[in-house]
């Protein structure tokens, strides 16, 4: 079974506040990027990763990440597009001879786990799609314009989508295929795949399954990594 793992790490530190790309900014001694990687390299269950980067860093991730870490099963380097979901669909076109299942995961989620990554693959095999998720914690609140209330939210059908998302190959480049004929933005790809009537399993994620975006994100990925050292997970 050939398991081709896209790895979407084109996005700019807007929010961070950096003039360094989110995917190289460092936790621990490593980049995020190297961090989330390294987790794909130990699992068993990949075949091939596909790094999507933006063009100005596509010889800092070869150099400083893929030759500097060794990771072998990094087979290519794709050059991102303006949205993610223009990253994704190069990501998707680079597949040059038909693979059985596609893993998309964000470059800047560095706790993903080997486990969540095999009960991925295990709920597509079955299921043809599935995504990694949480439930809400808090309260939800739907608003009007003018910041007025107009209803309050059930939390108990209420998750956070997270990544990995996983699907059979065929549906996910049918979805983006369709997707992009019609002009329908995204930043969810299990979204596109509803589009299309296929059935979206979720998977219980892990609240440390954290995406990366301020530097809030920095000091909490730092506390998580530090517990996971002293764990020695």
């Amino acid at each position: 079974m050939r398991v081709i793992a896209l790895i979407p790490a084109a996005g700019v530190g807007k929010r961070m506040g950096t003039s360094i790309n989110k995917p190289f900014l460092h936790i621990g001694n490593k980049p995020v990027l190297a961090q989330t990687l390294l987790r794909f390299q130990d699992s068993t269950s990949i075949s091939e990763v596909y790094v999507i980067v933006s063009k100005k860093d596509e010889i800092r991730c070869r150099e400083n990440i893929i030759k500097q870490y060794n990771l072998k099963k990094v087979t290519k380097i794709v050059i991102g597009g303006i949205e993610r979901h223009d990253s994704v669909k190069n990501g998707l076109d680079a597949i040059e001879s038909k693979c059985d299942i596609v893993m998309i995961h964000d470059g800047i989620r560095p706790f993903i786990t080997t486990q969540l990554i095999d009960k991925s693959i295990s709920k597509t095999l079955k299921y043809d799609a599935s995504v990694v998720a949480i439930p809400i914690k808090e309260t939800v609140k739907a608003i009007s314009p003018n910041g007025e209330i107009i209803e309050t939210l059930d939390r108990n059908k209420l998750w956070l989508a997270q990544t990995p998302q996983t699907f059979k190959y065929d549906i996910i480049k049918r979805a983006y295929e369709n997707a992009f004929e019609k002009n329908i933005c995204c930043t969810d790809d299990s979204s596109l795949v509803e589009l299309l009537g296929v059935q979206v399993k979720i998977i219980m994620g892990s609240y440390e399954n954290i995406k990366i975006t301020t530097p809030e994100d920095l000091t909490i990925a730092e506390a998580f990594l530090k517990n996971q050292e002293t764990l020695g997970t």
